[in-house]
């Protein structure tokens, strides 16, 4: 069984009645939803084909059931945005399983390594993604009994690890993050109000859900609140206008290559996404300059966020916050989440939303340091009110003169020239 690896004396006080820790398990958290009205809606984007979150994981959880799936097993699957992948986490949950998705374009070596490392107990292709959906069984025995009812299945407890995702990082060996269904529930239930998002907000979600983003915007946030989710399996930015345009979505979030490629294509018009209204960016590439063309092309509210794996979207501007904020800073801290400067300009981070640790322990020594602050591996600056900058990586410096300059910043004025689209510097180091 995967357990939490980190938790620090600071971390304990969330478990406490009313505190950010108290929360059912993620099943019943999203299950809410369903029992309101139906439930978040998802939409094949290739297919068109249209379910219901709730209804798939509960198909899904029987069939991991019949496969010999129990609490504390661990269920790694490679798909490319889909219901079945999507149901794979709700079945997950549902059983008190621990999710192990991996990236739709690994190899087959890597996902052999990722299943061996978490003891996969089944793991799922794109071969058996029928199954799933269907609830058929393949090579389970035929005498188990699944329980009369879906209640009968539940058996996750909130502290439980719910998902291990997997990140290069900066130490070039991928680490596995863990996440549970308190780090996950916490932040599903926060950030909704944050980003002003009802039920009836329509998401594009074309990053993958292997990915902390994905996981986060893509399955958690829209079932929570009801809305509808979009599901692309690849970004093309021509089938993306199309589906804008079809299903009037609201809101996106992304990288700035996938705006610049839409706003780039040749059949975009502005008419073609006047359904947008909130635009979530982050990552490599975010400078002023996008943001304001992408606000002024788009037609929508364009802001930066800022987060990771580890600590998922722990700062960003909200709706209430005049829009230059979003187009000039990577947010301010939400929720109960804590920013700070250490040593050398890095950005710490902790708060309910930050991870239970490394799949290996060894990797926690160097993440965390006392008090339960996450060492982001970041460059930052915060004003006095809380305004933050991220200015690069630690080791993303360049030396001129015995000066330290941002490899952000030198983006940051190339990409406000008129005749540049997209840049990125590197930084080479010669001996």
């Amino acid at each position: 069984m995967i357990q939490t690896t980190y938790e620090s004396t600071h971390q304990q006080r969330y478990r406490q009645a009313g505190g950010a820790w108290d929360l059912p398990p993620l099943d019943v958290l999203l299950s809410a939803r369903a029992d309101h009205d139906g439930g978040a809606e998802l939409v094949d984007g290739v297919t068109g084909a249209r379910a219901r979150a709730d209804e798939i994981g509960a198909t899904a959880a029987r069939w991991l059931a019949a496969n010999g799936v129990r609490a504390g097993d661990a269920v790694a699957w490679q798909l490319p945005n889909s219901l079945a992948a999507v149901a794979l986490y709700r079945g997950c949950w549902r059983l008190g399983a621990i999710a192990v998705p991996v990236h739709h374009l690994a190899n087959r070596s890597e996902l052999d390594a990722v299943a061996a490392a978490v003891s996969a107990r089944v793991v799922v292709t794109a071969q058996r993604r029928d199954e799933v959906l269907a609830g058929r069984v393949t090579g389970a025995s035929t005498d188990r009994v699944w329980p009369a009812h879906d209640e009968d299945l539940r058996h996750a407890e909130a502290s439980d690890v719910a998902a291990v995702l997997f990140t290069a990082g900066s130490t070039g060996h991928p680490k596995g993050v863990l996440h549970t269904h308190q780090t996950l529930g916490y932040k599903a239930r926060l950030m909704p109000s944050v980003h002003g998002l009802t039920s009836q907000d329509t998401v594009l979600m074309p990053a993958p859900l292997a990915h902390i983003s994905g996981l986060l915007n893509g399955v958690l946030i829209p079932q929570v609140v009801g809305m509808t989710c979009l599901l692309m399996p690849k970004w093309e930015p021509a089938v993306a206008l199309d589906l804008i345009e079809t299903y009037e979505v609201t809101f996106m979030v992304g990288p700035p290559t996938f705006f610049v490629s839409l706003m780039n294509d040749p059949s975009f018009s502005r008419s073609r996404v006047r359904s947008l209204r909130l635009i979530s960016t982050g990552g490599a590439g975010v400078t002023p300059a996008f943001v304001e063309r992408a606000a002024n092309e788009l037609g929508a509210r364009v802001k930066r966020s800022y987060g990771s794996t580890e600590a998922p979207t722990v700062a960003t501007s909200s709706v209430h916050d005049p829009w230059i904020f979003g187009r000039d800073f990577d947010g301010r801290a939400v929720g109960q989440a804590e920013l700070r400067i250490g040593d050398d300009g890095e950005l710490l981070v902790r708060g309910p939303e930050v991870c239970a640790g490394y799949l290996d322990p060894a990797d926690n020594g160097t993440a965390f340091v006392d008090g339960g602050w996450f060492r982001t591996g970041d460059r930052a600056t915060i004003t006095e009110d809380g305004w933050l900058t991220i200015t690069g990586r630690l080791k993303d410096i360049i030396i001129r003169g015995g000066e330290n300059i941002s490899v952000t910043e030198v983006e940051s004025v190339i990409a406000a020239h008129p005749l540049v689209a997209e840049c990125a510097v590197a930084v080479s180091y010669t001996h």
